[in-house]
């Protein structure tokens, strides 16, 4: 009956195999994801507005960290106050972390206005970024991203946006942190002559400016993300996962071949954004965070938290 001697054995070998592997409280493999909060703007809309606003935010956090997410995304920013959803940025490096998870990144923007497109002249605007990057240095985050901007109507407009957006970078640079643009798929536009997206890339300095790429955004801007990292190789150090509604859901997007090019593309980090649901908001999150954490093709990790 060699069978005795076979089971203990096979069962050594996967208790070794599942304890070198770090599994969610659902079960999956530990991945590092990040959710962008805007996904669960429903539910955190209502911050410090009423009664339960704060069980709400806390509620959410420490759900996203069960479901297995390791880091946030901030979309509250508010420069007057200086906070992060109603809290101050040490409060809500707290919070995020007594949940469970990292403070990654923030979407947050400041457009030049009309004088200063047409004087080259963008130093005010600099002074508000001044206070932008001390408040998300103190909320610990890695990452600035701007998550916006109009298409210029000349491409000497949109130098002077890429002019700027360097300088932004080398602040964000000299305080420890980095600076990138995230796209929509209005910035496959032609401005004059030139595709918006690849001015851009061709005008910005890689040492300060990096790309946030929202894959599903260029899929809709007919245009091929892996394409794009051929052309420009380590420039997009973020991937923001998106799907016409939950990850993985439309089909349209070839996330297979996105994630198998990740190290062409230069990615240190994936963030998850659900802007769109078919199923009520958290189940919609939790269900597009499995799907990543079940993809072969998506990496444990991309090493953001180990530069």
């Amino acid at each position: 009956m060699r069978t005795r001697f076979y089971i203990p054995l096979l069962l050594a070998l996967l208790l070794s195999f599942t304890a070198g592997t770090a599994v969610s409280a659902k079960g999956h493999a530990k991945k590092e994801v990040c959710i962008q909060l805007y996904s669960v703007r429903s539910i955190l809309d209502g911050v410090n507005k009423d009664g339960n606003a704060d069980r709400k935010y806390t509620d959410i956090l420490n759900k996203l960290a069960k479901m297995g997410y390791t880091s946030v995304e901030a979309a509250n920013y508010d420069q007057g106050r200086g906070t992060f959803y109603g809290r101050t940025p040490a409060q809500f490096r707290q919070d995020v972390e007594k949940a469970g998870m990292k403070v990654l990144s923030s979407h947050v923007g400041h457009g030049l206005s009309a004088e200063e497109l047409a004087s080259g002249d963008f130093s005010g605007a600099l002074k508000w970024w001044s206070k932008c990057i001390a408040d998300h240095k103190a909320a610990g985050m890695k990452y600035i991203v701007c998550p916006w901007m109009e298409v210029p109507k000349t491409l000497k407009d949109l130098g002077t946006y890429c002019r700027y957006f360097n300088e932004v970078g080398k602040m964000c640079n000299e305080a420890g942190m980095q600076f990138g643009y995230h796209n929509h798929s209005h910035e496959f536009q032609k401005v004059e002559d030139k595709v918006m997206y690849d001015y851009m890339l061709e005008n910005t300095n890689p040492e300060y400016v990096f790309f946030q790429m929202d894959l599903y955004w260029v899929v809709r801007g007919a245009c091929s993300p892996v394409a794009y990292f051929k052309r420009f190789p380590g420039r997009f150090k973020m991937y923001h996962v998106k799907d016409d509604k939950e990850i993985g859901q439309s089909g349209m997007v070839g996330y297979d071949a996105i994630f198998r090019n990740a190290d062409v593309a230069g990615v240190q980090a994936i963030v998850a954004e659900i802007e769109q649901y078919t199923m009520p908001v958290e189940q919609s999150v939790e269900e597009s965070l499995r799907y990543l954490q079940d993809a072969p093709f998506v990496k444990a990790s991309y090493s953001y938290n180990k530069k």
